[in-house]
Parts: structure tokens; C-alpha cells; sequence
């Protein structure tokens, strides 16, 4: 993985509070789910990699 991809990666995971640190969740486990998807969406749009 390019260091490109990482930052991507990290800003995608600060945007989406993937620590969940604001705020109580009912289902952190689906939560991650949806933004680990969007991660794996944006590297493989931007970048062509899973």
C-alpha cells in the first residue's frame, strides 16, 4: 500500500468517527461494516486496489 493510499485510507476513517468516540451506538459491529466499505470503495475508485 502507497503512502497516498494510507493517508486516504486515515482521513476516510477520521471523517467517519470509525473509534466512535462521539456518541453511544446501538450496533458499533454494522457501523464499522458501512465505513470499512467506503474505505474499501475509495481505494479501489482511486487507486485500483482492494
Amino acid at each position: 500500500m502507497s503512502f497516498i493510499e494510507m493517508v486516504e485510507m486515515v482521513d476516510i476513517l477520521k471523517r467517519a468517527n470509525y473509534d466512535g468516540k462521539h456518541g453511544p451506538y446501538p450496533n458499533p459491529n454494522v457501523r464499522k461494516a458501512k465505513i470499512m466499505d467506503k474505505v474499501v470503495r475509495s481505494l479501489l475508485r482511486n487507486f485500483g486496489v482492494r
